[in-house]
């Protein structure tokens, strides 16, 4: 098996391997570190969990020679705020003897920070592409000395709608530059991204999506409606020894609070919640608090999904079955990591089924069933998305037919507005002459 002292890198770079205990990389990294090093443009396509930051930074870092320069050399984008901090993290450990500087920027707190962090110099810049942008337009920042461009998650930050932003970071870049990207899935519009701004890259696939983990055992449930599935979700977390660090995941952020209350008032400080609509300081502590198991209890939305490296969790719970099949393949992989035995639970109700094919029909898999505990109560109680809709009755205008109160205009609000009677009469009397230098054609026409 191939081991990191066979990759020509510096000293310093190996020592800080040594001190993180890494001894074999992984595929993606061993197959990442030629091409990288090359200065050949690369497209990576690997699942969450296989090492992607180390498998750029390594060989990013092998050619980062020291600088006094202000502006930043290399470029990494990423989609969410808690991935730019964890990366910046990440690169301080691998560049722990090396004298790199390196600066994260994300949205949701004061620009004039960043801006001052950012006019002292940096050698590596992680950023969101929302806050980038405006870096940039502040004039605070310069990416014209960018040599390398690192786009990770790139599939994730077109879904959150990044495209347009994207495209106009790409624009202030200068031509002549490595691009680096990684995605866990290859979409069109991925593809198209590549096709646009890429040149004759070379791809690396070691995963491909919606391939089963064998180390996470996988159930389902059927069950009815929303607060069912809220009493069954209880009902299973009330064995702590058994749940002992739970990942539960919602389709959206105001199901993830109506949850996050449900659940509260019967777990207290073991549960926590987030999603994009709290702020930085709460997102931050609550990851920290949930790695460091000071909850047990996480209730998320998608945003957790990718990317971060949440320690040790024994089940991940999919309180609803997401409507894209991929989306359920990254969720179940924040458990079963680094050989770790993992357990993946998923909630589905009957409108659900056709979405829970889809994940069987991209897996290859029948995901096994487990019948409901007799003793949870089926509940009455609907969501305003569950509750049945009032049909609106025959609606002739919006049908295309004429109703009841239709009527064809009066005459006297038909009439064309045709400026005035004065202007009328002028435009008669004195006709416009054919040519403009044609002064006299009005007054022989007069004279006839």
């Amino acid at each position: 098996m191939e081991s990191f002292s066979s990759f020509k890198i510096s000293k310093q770079l190996q020592y800080a391997i040594e001190d993180l205990g890494y001894e074999n990389p992984t595929p993606i990294q061993s197959q990442s570190f030629p091409v990288i090093q090359s200065g050949k443009d690369m497209v990576g396509i690997a699942q969450t969990g296989t090492g992607k930051t180390f498998a750029y930074m390594l060989p990013i870092l092998q050619g980062l020679t020291f600088s006094n320069q202000l502006q930043p050399r290399v470029l990494v984008i990423v989609p969410t705020r808690e991935l730019v901090i964890q990366v910046v993290e990440e690169i301080e450990k691998f560049a722990k003897y090396m004298t790199v500087r390196v600066i994260g920027v994300y949205g949701g707190v004061n620009i004039n920070r960043q801006k001052e962090a950012v006019s002292l110099g940096t050698d590596i810049i992680v950023a969101t592409p929302g806050r980038l942008y405006d870096l940039v337009l502040s004039r605070a920042l310069q990416l014209k000395s960018v040599k390398k461009l690192v786009i990770d998650e790139v599939d994730v930050m077109l879904d959150l709608g990044f495209r347009f932003q994207l495209i106009n970071i790409f624009e202030l870049l200068p031509s002549r530059r490595q691009n680096v990207m990684f995605s866990a899935t290859m979409t069109a519009d991925v593809n198209e991204l590549i096709h646009d701004f890429f040149q004759a890259p070379s791809t690396i696939s070691v995963a491909v999506s919606g391939t089963p983990l064998d180390n996470i055992s996988q159930y389902c449930y059927s069950v009815p409606n929303f607060y069912t599935k809220a009493n069954l979700l209880k009902h299973l977390l009330q064995d702590s020894e058994v749940f002992r660090k739970t990942l539960v995941f919602v389709s959206n952020k105001k199901s993830a609070d109506l949850l996050f209350e449900e659940l509260e008032s019967y777990f207290t400080t073991e549960v926590a919640v987030i999603h994009s609509n709290k702020t930085q300081n709460y997102r931050i502590r609550s990851i920290e608090n949930f790695n460091e198991e000071k909850t047990r209890i996480l209730v998320t939305t998608d945003i957790m999904a990718r990317g971060l490296d949440l320690n040790l969790i024994s089940h991940v719970i999919n309180f609803d079955t997401p409507a894209f099949p991929e989306n359920y393949m990254h969720r179940i992989g924040r458990t079963g990591r680094a050989e770790q035995e993992g357990t993946s639970l998923l909630f589905s109700t009957i409108a659900e089924q056709p979405t829970k094919e889809a994940i069987e029909e991209l897996m290859g898999i029948e995901i096994p069933i487990i019948e409901m505990p007799s003793e949870i109560e089926i509940s009455k109680k609907l969501t305003y998305d569950e509750q049945p809709k009032l049909k609106e009755g025959y609606n002739p205008i919006k049908d295309g037919g004429e109703g009841k109160g239709f009527h064809e205009k009066k005459d006297k609000n038909n009439k064309v507005n045709k400026g005035g009677s004065y202007k009328r009469i002028i435009k008669k009397k004195y006709k416009k002459p054919k040519t403009k230098g044609d002064k006299n054609f009005n007054k022989r026409n007069k004279n006839k």
